[in-house]
């Protein structure tokens, strides 16, 4: 068994024991780990609450709901991919409500090999998002260490008489100097400007 860097978690919600014990037998757990099980969608909601799973499979009905609603809310609430496992007669019109929010349906009673190769389609798909996730935070933190840098420079330009060239370098030779980045070097600057301000002047006697 090859283990891999990382695993997907799944949460499986479902209140039939046999389909858990089923499913947990058919996933590999160095590509599906850790595994939790949840009986309604109740105990489902509560567990999502305290953390987030990378895969949700949904056997419908729950004893509390059919399942349907608990799909759609996690998809438009979370990054988890959502398989949601419907009786074959109701398939279509599932999935006229639910592919709009990002469910994955799968009629019952399902094959091994039909919930193995949706499981690996979730896992694309989260992976997809992961990744674009991480590249719009990266662009996200560059932004704001920008507006960060550039607030330096002009406290600099203000009460230094600096032009912008002169507080760029300033920034940049100080964090080179200190071997610092130019982002601690601009919020020290920031702190020290703005705790100047905040600092009432002294009274005479």
């Amino acid at each position: 068994m090859v283990f891999r860097d990382y695993t997907y978690s799944i949460l499986l919600v479902c209140s039939s024991e046999k389909l858990n014990n089923a499913v947990r037998k058919l996933l590999p757990v160095n590509l599906y780990w850790p595994m939790e099980t949840a009986a309604t969608a109740g105990e489902a909601r509560r567990m999502l609450a305290e953390r987030q799973f990378d895969l949700i499979l949904i056997s419908s009905p729950l004893p509390d709901e059919n399942g349907i609603g608990l799909s759609m809310d996690i998809c438009d609430q979370s990054m988890s991919g959502v398989l949601l496992l419907v009786r074959e007669d109701q398939y279509a019109e599932v999935c006229d409500r639910v592919t709009e929010h990002g469910v994955m349906v799968l009629s019952k009673p399902l094959t091994d090999r039909s919930l193995l190769r949706s499981l690996q389609l979730l896992c694309s798909i989260v992976a997809r998002m992961k990744r674009m996730m991480e590249k719009q935070s990266t662009v996200e933190e560059k932004i704001d260490e920008i507006r960060v840098i550039n607030h330096a420079k002009w406290l600099l330009i203000e009460h230094e008489e600096l032009t912008e060239p002169e507080a760029h370098r300033r920034i940049e030779r100080q964090a080179m100097n200190e071997r610092s980045t130019k982002r601690k070097v601009a919020e020290a600057i920031i702190a020290r400007y703005e705790t100047d301000k905040k600092t009432p002047p002294v009274q005479p006697d």
